[in-house]
Order: structure tokens, then sequence, then C-alpha cells
């Protein structure tokens, strides 16, 4: 599917010749006058749009639609009217989705989007984005009958904007999240079978060896042996799979200018180990590893946008299966700061992938480091699909993170950190125990990795600020629906484009 930008009126936009045209209503707008001044043009579905609001056939509310067959004056053969609703960007990003929603099941190869109100441009990013959900197509492992190599049958799309100079930079940014997205969600996507440890690593290269602005390094189990990462190894165990430490580097800024870290947890299939999961919706597993396929995902856009940034991602890539090798409840590994675990469940085993990786991340002197990861269903309990959770040290650091979510509509939510939370961890066998006693279980897991920020295990200084994002609850959808979202790729290019 490919985007273009133009400068076009609604007028100019009704001329346009594509299978279907998009149209997004100013509030209170319904005859689109002040966008046609300057051209003296009348739009042409001025009074068919104004009669329907008059019969009460089409409210001035967000997600409201009004659909047009063989309008006169437009060139599309099908328009769909949007309501903008009070203009805000969740207005606007539901009225497209309500606008895609009605071309679902139709034969549509080009498609026109008009935006009506100069300050809509803005939200070019959005509204590029929800065409893409709207249109997203998984393909990796079934053949469909598409048009593009993406599995979209909707192949162009352009967008008017009454100054296209003027929104330029938005709808780069636009683009290259919806690069971003469609890569974090195919990976994510993948069954375990065919996204292991090993192919997550070539995915990774596959990325640097496109795009020169990236670098990449694998790590296999003999480097991460001499690295003495001892929790991250203890749970690739039980797999035959080899284990893969991604290193991917996007290195825009000046050799001086301390490195963004940004951490996925790469669990490619998660059956808890021999803390064995229930089998009803085990399959769903496949999604333990949507941290890091969020940052393979904001990696692919920057590297589309080039910004004058220096952002490392580090994915710990591993299956967690039970077997005669596998790590066995009660067992005790060390970390690769030396700090002893107490293994007390094996299915809380991405905080034991996560705290090694986040000892690496020191030696890279980071300005922070922000780690992503289905980590605990606690989370999905307390916040549900809305929000993410975001836990941090760092008060500055949360609440930008927490800002760009507002701005890219990718919610998160800052939960506490207290410190009566990490009494639960003691163990009378090692340094610290995986898991607390039930209750607070997103925020006990947040403890565990606070530790592994520190200069010198739990009793030492922050290391580099450090903010932690549970996605257990937004990484996917399922049912009828399933599939991943891609989140939070979306709040972290925003978080990181506005440094």
């Amino acid at each position: 599917m490919k985007f273009q930008l133009k400068t076009l009126t609604p007028a100019q936009a009704c001329a346009e010749k594509s299978d279907a045209l998009l149209v997004l209503l100013p509030k209170g707008d319904a005859s689109q006058a002040k966008q046609d001044k300057a051209s003296k043009a009348t739009w042409p579905l001025a009074q068919t749009v104004q009669a329907a609001q008059a019969d009460g056939d089409f409210e001035d509310k967000s997600g409201k639609t009004l659909l047009l067959y063989g309008a006169a004056g437009v060139a599309a053969r099908l328009a769909v009217v949007m309501s903008a609703g009070k203009g805000s960007a969740k207005d606007v990003r539901d009225a497209v989705a309500a606008g895609m929603a009605a071309l679902k099941g139709r034969s549509i190869k080009k498609l026109t989007v008009c935006l009506g109100d100069a300050s809509q441009s803005q939200y070019l990013p959005i509204v590029m984005q929800a065409i893409a959900d709207a249109t997203y197509v998984y393909t990796a492992t079934k053949g469909s009958a598409t048009d593009d190599k993406s599995g979209r049958k909707l192949a162009q799309v352009t967008i008017g904007t009454v100054d296209s100079a003027k929104a330029k930079a938005a709808f780069a940014h636009g683009q290259a999240l919806v690069a971003g997205q469609d890569f974090a969600k195919e990976w994510a996507n993948r069954p375990a079978n065919f996204a292991t440890p090993t192919l997550l690593g070539e995915a990774a290269k596959s990325l640097a060896k496109a795009h020169a602005a990236l670098q990449c390094e694998v790590l296999g189990p003999k480097e991460v042996d001499k690295l003495g990462m001892g929790s991250f190894a203890s749970v690739a165990r039980g797999s035959n799979e080899p284990l893969r430490f991604i290193v991917l580097k996007y290195m825009g800024g000046a050799k001086s200018l301390a490195p963004t870290v940004l951490i996925g947890k790469g669990v490619t299939f998660d059956t808890g180990g021999i803390s064995l999961k229930p089998g009803a919706s085990m399959d769903e597993m496949k999604f333990d590893m949507c941290g890091a396929a969020s940052v393979l995902g904001t990696l692919r856009a920057l590297a589309e946008l080039k910004p004058k940034l220096n952002v490392i991602g580090l994915i710990p890539a591993t299956e967690n299966m039970p077997s005669g090798h596998a790590t066995k409840p009660g067992d005790v590994v060390t970390a690769m700061d030396g700090q002893t675990i107490e293994v007390l469940n094996t299915d809380a085993e991405g905080r034991l992938i996560l705290n090694d990786a986040l000892v690496y991340a020191k030696r890279l002197k980071p300005a922070a480091v922000v780690d992503i990861a289905t980590l605990t269903g606690a989370c999905g309990v307390a916040l549900g699909s809305v929000r993410a959770g975001l836990f941090s040290t760092d008060d500055a650091l949360a609440a930008s993170l927490q800002a760009a979510g507002e701005r890219a509509l990718d919610l998160a939510w800052r939960m506490p950190l207290d410190d009566e939370y990490a009494e639960g961890l003691k163990s009378n066998f090692a340094d610290v125990a995986n898991i607390a006693p039930p209750g607070g279980g997103a925020v006990t897991a947040a403890k565990f990795l606070e530790r592994f920020t520190k200069t010198k295990g739990a009793s030492g200084e922050a290391a580099f600020p450090w903010a932690h994002l549970d996605i257990a609850g937004v990484a996917w959808k399922g049912g009828k629906e399933k599939g991943a979202t891609a989140r939070p790729v979306g709040l972290l290019l925003e978080w990181l484009l506005a440094k």
C-alpha cells in the first residue's frame, strides 16, 4: 500500500479519480465552505450532507458516517462522509476507522482521503495508522490473492490537505509509523515455528542489510555464557532452539550523544516451562515476543525517518519449554551482575531474560533505558486492553512517556514502585526470588527488574533513568480479531522524536 500527499480542497478531492472517497468534516461545517473560499469552488456534497443532517440521518458526532453512491460531482463511485466530532486526535481516529469499516468487503484499490480542516493535518500519523490497521492482512504462513506483497487489496491512498507542504513532516512520520507497525505485527503474528530466536535474529539482520542507518549483531549461546548471562540462559535450557541476544543499533546522532536503549522481551513461545501453563489459549503465547517485535518495529521506523538520535535495541530471544534440561522450580541461577535468583516459578521467565539485558545496557552508558514486555497477566487485569502499565524510577522519564502515549493514542498509565512491594521477593536461598506472593503481581515483577537497573544490586544508586512498559494487556487481541496490535510502537516513536 502506497501513501501519497497532495494539496486538495474538498472540491478538488471530489474530482480525484479513485474507487472511493473519504471526507473528514470539520465540526459544524457541513458546507466545507471555509476550505474552498480560495478556489471559489462549491463542494458538490454540501447540499446532500446538510439535508441528511436536517433529517437526523447524519449526526455531528465522531464515528458517524454517511455513504453516498454515484454522487453528482464526485469522481469516485463511492463516497463516505465522516464527522470529526470535536476534532480531537481520538475523534479523528475514530472517524477514519468508521469510514474504513464502511468500505470493508468492497473492492477498493485506490482511495482518496480528504482532511476537511487545516488543523487536522497534525493528525496525519493517526489517520494513516487507522487506514493501515483497517487494511492489514497477515500473509507469512498463508497464500492469499492480494494486490501487493503486504497482502492488502488497497494499493494506493491519496491524502489531500489544504497545504501539503506544511504537512510533510507529519506525513513522513505517518509513513514510518505504518512501516514500523506492519513489521512488528508481521513478526508478532507468526507462529512460533516461523519465529524462532534464530529467525528473529535473521529478521534483525535483514533490517540492517536493507537500511544503511542500522547495524546489527546477534550473539548465540557461547557469547551469552561468556558474558555471564546465567539468568537469561536458564530460561533457554529446556528448548532445542538456541537462544539469541540481538543488538540492533540506529546511530543517527553525534558519537558523543548518549544512546537511548530499548529492550524488548523476546520469548518466542512460552509454555511456562516446568510450571506449565493451562492448555486453553496457549497458542497465544506466540505473542510473548511482542516486546521484541515492538523494538524491531520502532528501529524500522527510525531507519525511515533518519532523526539525529542514537537508539540501541536489545532483544533477548528464547523459547521457554519443559524438558529434562529445563530449569526447575527452586533452582538458583546467577545473573550477569552476580546476583543470584531463586526461580520459584519458571513461568515468570520474562523477568529472567530482561534482567540480564538491563545489566548489559549499563556498558552502553545510556541516556535512558525503556524495557517493553508482555510481562504479567496481572497488568492486564489491572488496566485491561486500554492502557499499558508504566513503571519508572525517574519522574521526568515517566511523564514524557505518558505524554507521548497520549499524543499517539497509544496509552499508558503510571503504576507504583513502592519499596514495600519488594518484601515478597526475599529468598532464604538466593539474593532474590523471581516471584512474590499473590497480589500486585505487575508491581512485584517491576520491582524485580528495578534491582538490575542499579549500580550495585538492590542497594545501589540508579545506573540510568529507567522505565518498564508492561504491555501484556495491550499487545494483542483475542477471539475473532486475534492478532498483534503493534503497541507500543506508536508511543515509542512519538517519544523518541520529541527528544
